[in-house]
Formats: structure tokens, C-alpha cells, sequence
């Protein structure tokens, strides 16, 4: 049996599977803190692959999905969030050397992507776009069949294009951005300032409020809560207007937490893109769903990888 090693490195969380063939569900699977007392992420990262590596030695690829910017061609992660010290850091040359087989990296966001489009909502279509709505936006391009990655594999951040000139700050120190607008922060933002404004709401005015609170308002009718989520869908559709009419895809995935807001962040989001676009023709093809792999989607990318789909 030919075994395949799938990584998902977060600011948190280490979580390693292991793979037979082809098949989707892992033979093992296992998970640990990114930072321990007495170990470095490093360590901790070699010992979750050495526990679930198989007993026949028969390991054909380690793919790896990591959180912030990668250069898949060099193997380094240029700047890994929470991780200190994991600046330019050369990750594939780390693992390569003590394990022994060809090792595969890429950001998460682009990942997430590559595995909703071999075994999630994108599988089938040969021009798709991903993306994912969470306490950020991030992104993934398929184009012709290939993972667009750009000249150092830094392409497809969508969630830092420009979508309000002086806008909101966005998380990077820059202004406008799309996540600044309509990420879970931006939408639980917006609500916090129509609270203080005196709006009615069932949200309880002056304390922190997080974008959970205000979609399990909204499903309870509450107008406030509803018209926060349409405001991110509005933004959505707006930039995603400019994005098909770049790519021109067939296949548009939305995921992430804020995605389970459902219709209620999608019809808007519909409605928008339609104001938007250019010409009908670039949405008579397109359709629109919402991811399918939930919180696996950065495992089934890395496995993707490690398969070598990334350039089928």
C-alpha cells in the first residue's frame, strides 16, 4: 500500500492524517498544540508526522497546508502568523531531510481551494474561485485546471483588494480592503455601531459583539442582525463582480464560519454581483455554492497536493 501524508499547520493547531491510496478518509489522524513548554513547533511538527507515519514505511508524499504567506516553489514559509521565529523559514528542506520524501507546501487559503475543487463543491469544473469568510477573507483561483499560485506563489489574495477608498482598517494596516468590509469582524463592527446609534435589536448594546452572535440573531428574525449579514453579502457580490470579470469562472465556493449564515448572506451577495457585472454573460454559466469540507478543507488540500493535483 502507498501512503500519503497530509499537514495543516495553524497558529494554534497542528494536525497531521495519514492517507492509503486514494481513498478520502485517513487511516490516522492526530493533532497537538502548535506551542508547548519544552518543545519547539518545529519538533512538535516532526513528532505528530512520526506518530502517524505507517509501520510498512511506504510513504509516497508529505503534503503541507500553512496558515500566511508561502513560497511553494522555494519550500519556505515567508511569514507564518503566531508562529515566532518562522520568518523565510525553510520548511520543505526541514522535513524533506528527516523524512525522507518529496514534501509539498502551500498557503491554506490557496489549499482549501485545491481541495474543494478535487473532492468538495468545485469538483468538475475547470475554472473556479474560492472563497472563504471567517475572522479574515482568503482565497483560491483554479484556472484551465491549475491552481493559480502567481510568480512566487503569492496570488489570489482577494480578501486585501481595494472595494471602499479610505475605508475601514483592514487587519493588514491598510484601508478598504474587502475583508475590512465584509469579514466576520467587519459584520459584528457594523452592528455594534447601529446599537450605539440607538437602533432596535434583540443584540445587547455596549459590549463586544462577534459575527456568531449577530447570525444567530438574524435567524431569529431580528432586522438589525439580518441587515449586517445582506451588508457583507452586498460588499461580497461587489468584489466578486470584479473577479469574474478577471477570471471568468464557471464556479464560485463560499465557505468559512460566515458562510452558514446561508441565504442570508448569499442572496445578497447574488443580487450584488448581478448589479455589478458588466454583462449578464459573465453569470449565465456561474453558479454559486458554499464549501463542502468545512474545517477538512485545508487537510484534503494538502492531500491534493501530496497527490500532485495542484498542476493536474
Amino acid at each position: 500500500m502507498t501512503h500519503f501524508i497530509a499537514v495543516d499547520i495553524g497558529g494554534t493547531q497542528l494536525r497531521a492524517a495519514c492517507y492509503v491510496d486514494d481513498q478520502r478518509t485517513p487511516a490516522y489522524i492526530d493533532k497537538i498544540a502548535t506551542q508547548g513548554p519544552s518543545t519547539t513547533p518545529l519538533e512538535r511538527l516532526i513528532g505528530l508526522i512520526a506518530g502517524i507515519w505507517p509501520g510498512d514505511n511506504c510513504v509516497e508524499a508529505i503534503g503541507v497546508a500553512a496558515a500566511g504567506p508561502t513560497d511553494p516553489f522555494a519550500g519556505i514559509l515567508l511569514d507564518a502568523p503566531n508562529i515566532p521565529g518562522w520568518d523565510d523559514f525553510p520548511l520543505r528542506q526541514f522535513l524533506e531531510d528527516r523524512f525522507g520524501v518529496p514534501v509539498s507546501l502551500g498557503n491554506d487559503a490557496n489549499l482549501a481551494a485545491l481541495g474543494e475543487w478535487q473532492y468538495g463543491s468545485g469538483k468538475g469544473y475547470h475554472h473556479m474561485i474560492y472563497i472563504t469568510v471567517s475572522t479574515g477573507i482568503g482565497a483560491g483561483i483554479i484556472v484551465d485546471d491549475r491552481l493559480l499560485l502567481g510568480a512566487r506563489g503569492l496570488a489570489a489574495e482577494l480578501g486585501h483588494t481595494s472595494i471602499v477608498p479610505d475605508g475601514p482598517m483592514c487587519g493588514c494596516g491598510r484601508r478598504g480592503h474587502l475583508e475590512s468590509m465584509a469579514a466576520g469582524p467587519a459584520i459584528a463592527r457594523w452592528a455594534e455601531e447601529q446599537l450605539n446609534q440607538g437602533i432596535p435589536s434583540i443584540l445587547p448594546a455596549g459590549q463586544p459583539l462577534t459575527a456568531k452572535d449577530v447570525g444567530m440573531a438574524a435567524f431569529k428574525g431580528d432586522q438589525l442582525a439580518i441587515e449586517a449579514i445582506a451588508r457583507s453579502g452586498h460588499f461580497l457580490g461587489k468584489a466578486l463582480a470584479n473577479f469574474v470579470h478577471i477570471f471568468n469562472p464557471t464556479r464560485v465556493i463560499i465557505g468559512g464560519g460566515v458562510s452558514r449564515c446561508g441565504p442570508l448572506l448569499l442572496d445578497p451577495m447574488r443580487e450584488s454581483l448581478a448589479e455589478h457585472v458588466i454583462s449578464h454573460h459573465y453569470i449565465d454559466d456561474l453558479t454559486i455554492a458554499t464549501a463542502a469540507l468545512g474545517d477538512e478543507a485545508g487537510l484534503m488540500g494538502a492531500l491534493a497536493l501530496a497527490h500532485g493535483h495542484a498542476h493536474k
